[in-house]
């Protein structure tokens, strides 16, 4: 941008007149009115237009003689297409060309009635998850996984005693539909106590707990200090407690000690109902409670 005091020879320039891969345009204005934010400027056949005041040199003042010239610089442009081009390749070689990967099924858990299902952490790579469903002998089961990534296992109730099932997941991603390897498994006999997972609540004493800590490693059991998705009885003497709301909020069956001393001393897994620390109504009584 030059003023014609500094240029006092220049004249205006048409387009095309610029080097190299540059095109140029110049155009003469004198400047009208000039205030700290927009320049009132003058084109020599009497349209007036606004122009920043910030970009016009030091000393204009109303009535100076202004060039304005516009260069369209070819070669930046050239240069900033390859740069973006590059970048989509980039991406389309990281993110583009890997398809998500088939699904990992395992079997967690089982009793006498129930398998607790368990998948790897899904990969899907550029792809995105629609739903993920699991089979049992090749009938879906429910609804989809509300959210598979941060719930990876399932739990299926109100098998059969002995029985084998298979069972396999099916993911929908945006890339196509995947089904994971298939798993078979055989639920518990009677006198398979191993699937027993135990959590404790409220008891009487501490001996009476290091008790059945002792006789649930006799059968081969398993417990845990809080209540989740393995666990088949709740044990306590007293109700109440964050253990005991967690059970009575998952159906879990809640029984007294006693439940677990009869299952080692008749060697196979006891009924529940007759142990229940409360009885419970009809309606919650769950194949479980009758085993």
């Amino acid at each position: 941008m030059t003023t014609a005091a500094d240029h006092t020879s220049s004249s205006a320039a048409g387009p095309g007149s610029g080097k190299g891969s540059k095109q140029n345009s110049s155009i003469r204005f004198t400047v009208g009115k000039v205030d700290a934010g927009m320049t009132i400027l003058l084109t020599e056949d009497h349209h007036l237009i606004e122009f920043p005041s910030l970009l016009l040199p030091k000393g204009v003042a109303a009535g100076s003689i202004v060039n304005i010239s516009v260069n369209r610089d070819l070669e930046e442009e050239q240069h900033r297409r390859d740069e973006f081009w590059a970048l989509q390749d980039e991406i389309l070689d990281q993110f583009g060309k890997n398809p998500p990967k088939t699904p990992t099924l395992h079997v967690k858990s089982l009793t006498q009635s129930t398998c607790t299902l368990e998948w790897d952490q899904l990969v899907l790579n550029q792809a995105s998850l629609r739903s993920l469903d699991v089979y049992k002998n090749g009938v879906k089961q429910g609804h989809a996984i509300a959210n598979p990534f941060h719930v990876n296992q399932y739990k299926l109730q109100g098998l059969e005693i002995n029985h084998e099932y298979s069972y396999y997941i099916e993911i929908k991603t945006s890339a196509g539909t995947l089904r994971s390897n298939e798993v078979k498994a055989r639920t518990h006999t009677l006198d398979n106590l191993t699937g027993t997972n135990v959590c404790f609540g409220v008891f009487e004493s501490d001996t009476a707990l290091e008790e059945c800590k002792r006789l649930i490693g006799e059968i081969g059991g398993k417990w845990t200090e809080e209540v989740g998705m393995e666990t088949t009885h709740l044990l306590c003497h007293v109700q109440g407690g964050y253990n005991y709301e967690a059970a009575l909020q998952q159906s879990i069956p809640i029984v007294r000690p006693e439940w677990l001393k009869a299952c080692v001393e008749h060697k196979k897994l006891q009924a529940a109902l007759p142990y229940y620390l409360h009885q419970p109504s009809s309606n919650a009584i769950s194949s479980q409670d009758l085993q």
